[in-house]
């Protein structure tokens, strides 16, 4: 049982996280004037709000439910995302990428944590190492427009 309590912690806590990536890519989405940008955006907002709806399945399939659909409390922390309001205020892609680029490093700090431990997540390993990696690919890709709209700035 303490096992299961476990999976569903964990699996609470990366829907959690991956709603607040939801909700910062949308948000950066309605902000930025980049057309290219905007699109991006769009996608990996749809992209994290699947991942959410997938981990929802196997926290269903653990007892667990997760009623939140707009982040959670380690959100407020974790709301770099929200940090993005910040930056979004000023619509200045530099500063959007870059708070982007703060909560995609701590999504990825999430899964990792728990991928740690496969003999806990035995049934949905796989699901996490493929949505980790989804993460980092998209890490990689803002990263790399965020170094250019800095170059751009200087």
């Amino acid at each position: 049982m303490e096992k299961n309590n476990e999976i569903i912690s964990d699996l609470k806590g990366l829907v959690n996280i991956l709603n607040d990536g939801k909700e910062g890519y949308a948000s950066a989405s309605e902000t930025t004037e980049n057309p290219e940008l905007k699109g991006i955006f769009a996608t990996y907002s749809s992209q994290r709000e699947a991942f959410a709806e997938e981990l929802k399945t196997h926290l269903n399939e653990h007892g667990g439910d997760s009623e939140n659909e707009s982040g959670g409390v380690l959100g407020a922390l974790h709301r770099t995302w929200i940090d993005i309001k910040q930056a979004l205020s000023s619509k200045e892609d530099a500063a959007i990428l870059g708070a982007i680029v703060t909560g995609e490093v701590a999504a990825i700090e999430k899964f990792d944590k728990a991928i740690e431990h496969p003999e806990i997540h035995t049934d949905h390993l796989e699901l996490l190492q493929r949505h980790r990696t989804a993460i980092q690919q998209a890490l990689s890709e803002i990263e790399s427009f965020y170094h250019r709209a800095v170059s751009a700035a200087q």
